[in-house]
């Protein structure tokens, strides 16, 4: 029956998104692969889950997102899934942001979320189901002194999610996965000192979200709304 459930997933060219492209493909669906400027990965990432369809977008632009899911429409006929998984993530003491680093992280991590969201949901509509699933961030659920633009935007996403929920049940079921420290690349002694105040003692994969993005594309319409966090239990420190 997945065969013929499309899934959008946002920023899948490599890291966090390739797991979640390449688990969902081998659930059966017909995986739909955006990417920005990663061409080279995201063909890659294509090819390792069968050929999957490329969609490029930059998501700051409501327009080419716009124009991206008409694509997908055009091409693939329609949508039953989204994961919001593309994103950003920088450092800054909150003295020192600037109006571009916040437009930076919240013209991707937040805005362009909302607007996939909006422009997924007219596509679900249209055939009176669909899943979407939004991939937050602990950093939206607990705080870090050096990432407040950053969390702010995640738990804007946490947010949304929940309002959408409302907005689009029954027919739509909205959810989150809020990852904890993820060991797709080397971490750094911030990430290290996380990992060691996690209650796993280890880093997550990038294959444990994934987990969490099948579930809940899975699931029935009564699971909506949710966040689950995948972090080893450390937000529960």
């Amino acid at each position: 029956m997945n065969s013929r459930r499309v899934v959008l997933v946002t920023g899948a060219a490599k890291r966090i998104g390739r797991g979640i492209a390449m688990r969902l493909a081998a659930d059966g669906y017909r995986v739909a692969i955006h990417y920005h400027g990663s061409e080279r990965e995201a063909r890659e990432t294509a090819e390792a889950c069968g050929g999957a369809e490329l969609f490029r977008a930059n998501l700051e632009s409501v327009a080419e997102i716009q124009a991206m899911f008409a694509e997908v429409e055009e091409r693939l006929g329609g949508l039953y899934g989204l994961v919001n998984n593309a994103a950003r993530f920088t450092r800054f003491d909150p003295l020192e942001v600037t109006e571009a680093d916040w437009d930076f992280i919240h013209s991707v991590n937040l805005k362009a979320t909302f607007f996939c969201c909006q422009a997924g949901a007219r596509l679900m509509l249209k055939s009176g189901e669909g899943r979407i699933v939004n991939v937050s961030s602990l950093g939206g659920i607990r705080p870090w002194a050096e990432h407040a633009h950053y969390c702010a935007s995640k738990a804007g996403v946490i947010m949304l999610t929940r309002a959408l929920a409302k907005a689009w049940g029954p027919a739509i079921a909205v959810n989150s996965v809020a990852p904890g420290v993820i060991g797709v690349g080397e971490l750094d002694e911030r990430a290290q000192a996380m990992v060691r105040a996690t209650p796993a003692l280890r880093a997550g994969t990038a294959e444990e979200v994934a987990g969490a993005v099948a579930y809940f594309l899975g699931a029935g319409e009564f699971v909506t709304g949710q966040v689950l966090a995948v972090d080893g239990g450390l937000s529960q420190r």
